[in-house]
Order: C-alpha cells, then sequence, then structure tokens
C-alpha cells in the first residue's frame, strides 16, 4: 500500500502525554533531568536514544519536563502509531498505520511531524543510573561532533 500525499495539522484537542521527545540541546537538557529523578519515578519511565535524539515515556504524571521538549501519545484509532500532543495527520491514522506497517515491520511507531520521521519504539529500556543513563551517554560521547 503506497502512502498517499498527506499534511500535518493542529490538534483541537491536545492527547495526553505518553512520552517526551526531546532533540538536540533540549534532549541534553533532558537527560539531566533524567538524572535528578526520585528513583521511584525514573523506574516507572523507559526511553530509547539516537545521536541526536531522546524519547521517554510513561504515565503523563512521570514524564519530566525541560524547556523546549515536546510530548507524544498512542493514537486513539490506532494504537500502534504514536503522534505529536499538538499535531495530527489529515488523513486516517489506521489507514495511515497500515501504510507505513509495509515499510515498517516493528511497532509501535512514533510519526514525528518536523523533522520527518517515523521511530520504532519498540526497544525501550528502563530508566536506570546504572545501566540505560550510561549507555546514553556513552552513544552521545561518541557522536559528540555530528
Amino acid at each position: 500500500m503506497p502512502l498517499q500525499p498527506w499534511a500535518w495539522k493542529h490538534r483541537v484537542e491536545t492527547l495526553e502525554p505518553r512520552a517526551a521527545v526531546a532533540w538536540g540541546e533540549v534532549a541534553r537538557r533532558l537527560y539531566e533531568r533524567l538524572e535528578q529523578l526520585h528513583t521511584g519515578q525514573r523506574k516507572r519511565l523507559h526511553a530509547t536514544a539516537s545521536h541526536d535524539l531522546l524519547i521517554v515515556t510513561g504515565e503523563t504524571a512521570d514524564l519530566p519536563w525541560v524547556e523546549g521538549i515536546e510530548y507524544a501519545a498512542p493514537d486513539a484509532q490506532a494504537s500502534g502509531l504514536w503522534l505529536p500532543t499538538h499535531w495530527q495527520p489529515d488523513v486516517s491514522t489506521e489507514l495511515l498505520l497500515q501504510a507505513l506497517s509495509v515499510r515498517f515491520s516493528r511497532q509501535p511507531l512514533l510519526l514525528w511531524h518536523e523533522p520527518a520521521l517515523v521511530i520504532a519504539l519498540d526497544r525501550q529500556l528502563p530508566l536506570d543510573l546504572e545501566h540505560h543513563l550510561p549507555r546514553i551517554q556513552s552513544l552521545w560521547g561518541n557522536h559528540a561532533d555530528t
């Protein structure tokens, strides 16, 4: 099923956040915030990262805030598709997920508006100071010049 042209539009009602999404310097501030969280709160969160991106998932009340952060949530009609809380596609999200599933075998998928990306969320790990946070820091250290 080929992807048909579509565009983003602002949501009339925002979704309740289930993921914090941060890029670049905002991702680094989010990382620092995660280090400061109470252990109980941090243990309820999961994360995935790349060299310029940090995504933290959890219950709304547990998600951290830093200036510049954006949020995402699963779509009500297509639970395997996560979207920005303030943006939505102007096409059926069920059909959009079907089309994306042809190209991306892993789910759930985060479909992001800017930069335009599709990110698999199936490999998130629990946040802890001993393992996952140092692994993220190491990843970023290896890509400091990019």
